[in-house]
């Protein structure tokens, strides 16, 4: 797991707790701001993945190159 997937779940953990207590305490503003971080998170953890997908791929076309 790299830096930006664990960003992006925190993020979205801290969004959800948000998004919750919108909805306990009737914020409407609160709950939009939770629903925007988690979503937020999301594509954050989502680019992590490609990140990593991109590095792995690269460190194995430079291993068969070199190993």
């Amino acid at each position: 797991m790299n830096k930006d997937q664990t960003k992006g779940n925190l993020k979205q953990l801290k969004g959800k707790v948000k998004e919750t207590l919108g909805k306990l305490t009737g914020n409407e503003k609160t709950q939009a701001e939770g629903t925007a971080e988690r979503v937020e998170g999301k594509i954050q953890e989502v680019a992590g993945d490609v990140k990593g997908t991109i590095d792995k791929k690269l460190r194995d076309s430079n291993c068969d190159r070199n190993c």
